[in-house]
């Protein structure tokens, strides 16, 4: 039986919570501090990361009260999807969003979690915490691979 995925047949609106779950490939690029030029809006991405991600897994340490711990992560929501212009160019939500499909090393298509580290789509082994790295110091951590797309 060859079942059309869930993720090409629904659209995100039309997902179960564990469906939406799914959806993440653990990246980690979510986790990453971001700069926000005020008076542009531009989002430059840092290699700084949130305290609670596990930088060799690419998640979160304590995702169920992340936003106890952490009160301004961000909570994706189908609103989100469609609002945060932010969002990487491989994320499964975006990609599901504007009609396209998963990358080959999602884990839902190769069916391992490794591929997405294995393609270095993900933040492994390139993040500091930002528990070691001053606010003021972020400037210092700008990073443009988050907004790469690479396809082999």
């Amino acid at each position: 039986m060859n079942e059309i995925p869930y993720w090409k047949r629904k659209t995100l609106a039309e997902m179960t919570a564990e469906e939406w779950e799914g959806l993440c490939d653990g990246c980690g690029i979510c986790c990453l501090n971001k700069l926000e030029d005020w008076d542009t809006g531009e989002v430059a991405f840092t290699s700084v990361a949130c305290r609670l991600l596990d930088a060799h897994s690419c998640r979160c340490k304590d995702y169920e009260n992340r936003q106890a711990t952490v009160p301004d992560c961000i909570r994706l929501t189908l609103d989100e999807v469609e609002t945060i212009s932010w969002l990487p160019p491989t994320c499964a939500y975006r990609l599901i969003s504007e009609g396209e499909d998963l990358y080959w090393w999602h884990y839902l298509v190769s069916g391992d979690r490794e591929t997405v580290h294995q393609a270095g789509i993900s933040v492994r082994g390139r993040t500091v915490s930002e528990e070691v790295v001053p606010v003021e110091d972020f400037e210092d951590y700008i990073v443009d691979w988050p907004l790469r797309v690479r396809e082999s």
